[in-house]
């Protein structure tokens, strides 16, 4: 036993020793040099997974990280790869504020995208501050007051002055005197109203009859009431502001009263896509012309980009997903070139959006871009398709959308 004992004191002696002498012997060895850091950029995506517009947003939200795979697969944009983070906000403001509030301090984070203009506007003060970007649908107020909002097309109130034009043209291409009689049908919010804040004064100053507005609440389930009004005032035309399949909805009511043969029914941005609002209700949508800022139905399943999806089972707003990063990958860019990636922040970002004026940035997904220092609007040109035997079909080509946002007064 004390063998033993001495040989477990001696090994435990050279053991201790070697213990102490490891930090010196360490700290005359030449350290290794850290692994680079991979250079990164976040991109912040507030979407609608689960929620009311889910139907359009779960295609753009797959457009956008689909692309941004395929970039950080080649490289990343001049070596920088993109860390995509989509949040389901299920159009809640309160899980949009939750959001970004939860993802703002990601590194390197300048733009962030939002489907809905109320989150977009509840977060402006703070995207401010933190020097934030933001990319949102469409609405005038943020080419009316210049700040770091950009639109993803035309604004709203432009597009319902395109639509103005079409039927003006419509109407005089059948060979009917005088001037038509004009619907409109939205729901009752602010941004079922946001068309009319400079598209009523462009229709008053074209001449058109207006017809008082229609408001119906949010998840109304039959519009028969709304429709029959518009058809005693002697509608002729019909805008309906409300997206996909809400929109589908009231045409399905116009359609069951026999409207849709009487009424020429004229949707949205977001009207009925193959894959959703055309898809549920064939018959009702028949003869519908969609006013757009980017391709769908079959020209958007031709863009190569578009990896040989299907439009008509995925829906056209792939497309639109594919375009907000197009545009990020080209300001991000010129970003680095002209400022480096070290010296990367909001300002240089935001600075390299202004600068794509006149440029085809989203390869004829939509019109040339029109960002610049006066103007946060994403396009000026529009395209009009009607639904003929269940699909999209061009009726148009680009046209330039009317400057309606200036015809509003935003001080009131």
């Amino acid at each position: 036993m004390k063998v033993k004992s001495r040989k477990f004191v001696l090994v435990g002696t050279v053991v201790l020793s070697a213990l102490l002498v490891l930090p010196v012997i360490s700290g005359c060895a030449p350290k290794a040099a850290p692994p680079p850091k991979e250079k990164a950029v976040t991109y912040l995506s507030l979407s609608d997974y689960t929620g009311p517009i889910a139907g359009l947003m779960v295609p753009a939200q797959a457009g956008c990280e689909d692309y941004i795979k395929d970039l950080n697969a080649k490289g990343g944009i001049a070596g920088i790869k993109i860390n995509f983070i989509g949040v389901d906000t299920r159009y809640d403001m309160g899980r949009g504020i939750s959001a970004y509030k939860r993802y703002r301090t990601e590194p390197n984070l300048f733009v962030m995208n939002s489907c809905s203009t109320a989150i977009t506007k509840a977060l402006a003060p703070l995207t401010e501050a933190d020097k934030v970007l933001q990319c949102t649908p469409a609405d005038g107020e943020f080419q009316a007051h210049i700040g770091s909002v950009f639109t993803w097309g035309v604004t709203y109130q432009n597009g319902f002055g395109a639509v103005i034009d079409w039927i003006l043209k419509d109407w005089k291409a059948k060979g009917k005197a005088g001037m038509p009689t004009l619907a409109y049908m939205d729901v009752d919010t602010p941004s079922g109203r946001e068309p009319l804040r400079g598209g009523k004064e462009y229709a008053q100053k074209v001449g058109i009859r207006l017809l008082d507005p229609e408001f119906f609440p949010i998840g109304c389930l039959d519009h028969s009431a709304y429709l029959q009004r518009i058809s005693k005032a002697g509608a002729d035309y019909c805008f309906i502001g409300v997206l996909d399949p809400l929109c589908t909805n009231v045409l399905r009511d116009a359609y069951k009263v026999g409207l849709t043969k009487t009424i020429q029914f004229i949707c949205t941005f977001w009207g009925p896509d193959e894959a959703v609002g055309i898809k549920l209700h064939p018959d009702a949508t028949e003869g519908t012309v969609i006013c757009t800022f980017f391709l769908r139905g079959a020209e958007a399943n031709a863009h190569p980009l578009l990896r040989g999806q299907k439009v008509s089972e995925f829906g056209s707003m792939y497309a639109v997903g594919l375009a907000w990063t197009l545009v990020f990958e080209e300001a991000l860019r010129r970003a680095v070139e002209g400022v480096g990636y070290s010296n990367l922040n909001g300002q240089a970002v935001l600075r390299a959006y202004e600068s794509l004026t006149g440029v085809d940035v989203t390869k004829g997904i939509q019109g040339p871009c029109t960002y610049s220092a006066t103007s946060r609007q994403g396009s000026d040109t529009v395209r009009f398709y009607q639904v003929k035997g269940s699909k999209l079909t061009p009726i148009s080509g680009w046209i330039k959308a009317p400057d309606c946002v200036s015809l509003h007064d935003w001080s009131k």
